[in-house]
């Protein structure tokens, strides 16, 4: 039994962040590339790109909302071609260092307030999933394991990811519980191993008031930015194998 890990990477404000990076790719098996609109830039994105492939991760593209000063995390208001036009500047960047570096881009997540916004609103996540299908055909999307995203896409026959986290609560209709919920966000190192652990074996635990959830995920989120993310990366991999699973796409 295995189960893929994916981690936001390339989010650091200068070079020397890609080597912190680096030291968490090892235990994953994909990788989301910030390009520029949350955070990122070219040097970054170059590094990030050949770090990975050293690793033979799967890259995927991380665009947001292009707000640096919030990190991507505030709900902005954009035009439907003001949004799509950003989307499409990000992606095609880090597209073109991959394409550099003899790779391919294997998939997109969005982040942030825009992965939250289009994962509660159904018109927001048609009109994106709409877009890539037309930009970037066949491309897989990686999104929240039963919103908005996973729905549309199912309409399109979306190469759909599904997502789970492992250091976020749930409420009882299995979304994410708000950042600005105390306690939304799990610090214990244990806790955050255990819940990838259920996730990975479609297994029940608890969300945000204790109710039972259960999800069918392909891929569990490890955050980059998290200050202990290499420790608990290797943690995580430990922790899975020692319960008979592998980390792989």
């Amino acid at each position: 039994m295995h189960i893929d890990i994916n981690c936001d990477l390339g989010e650091g404000n200068d070079i020397s962040s890609c080597d912190r990076d680096a030291s968490i790719m090892p235990y994953i098996s994909r990788c989301n590339i910030a390009c520029g609109g949350h955070a990122g830039n070219p040097e970054i994105m170059r590094l990030s790109i050949a770090n990975a492939l050293g690793q033979q991760l799967r890259i995927g593209a991380h665009p947001s909302y292009p707000d640096r000063v919030n990190f991507g995390r505030k709900s902005i208001k954009l035009s439907r071609s003001e949004l799509l036009d950003s989307l499409q500047d990000q992606i095609g960047l880090l597209r073109t260092f991959i394409a550099e570096a003899g790779a391919e881009l294997d998939h997109i997540k969005l982040h942030g307030a825009l992965y939250n916004d289009a994962e509660s609103n159904e018109e927001l996540a048609e009109q994106i999933l709409i877009f890539f299908a037309q930009e970037y055909p066949n491309m897989k999307i990686v999104g929240l394991a039963n919103g908005a995203m996973e729905a549309v896409g199912k309409k399109f026959s979306t190469a759909f990811i599904r997502e789970g986290f492992m250091d976020r609560r749930y409420l009882s209709k299995k979304k994410l519980a708000p950042r600005a919920l105390p306690g939304s966000v799990i610090t214990n190192p244990k806790s955050c191993l255990d819940q990838a652990l259920a996730l990975a074996r479609g297994e029940t635990f608890s969300g945000y008031r204790g109710e039972p959830i259960q999800l069918s995920v392909d891929t569990i989120c490890l955050h980059g930015d998290t200050p202990t993310a290499p420790i608990i990366a290797k943690q995580l991999m430990r922790h899975l194998r020692k319960n008979g699973l592998t980390i792989h796409s």
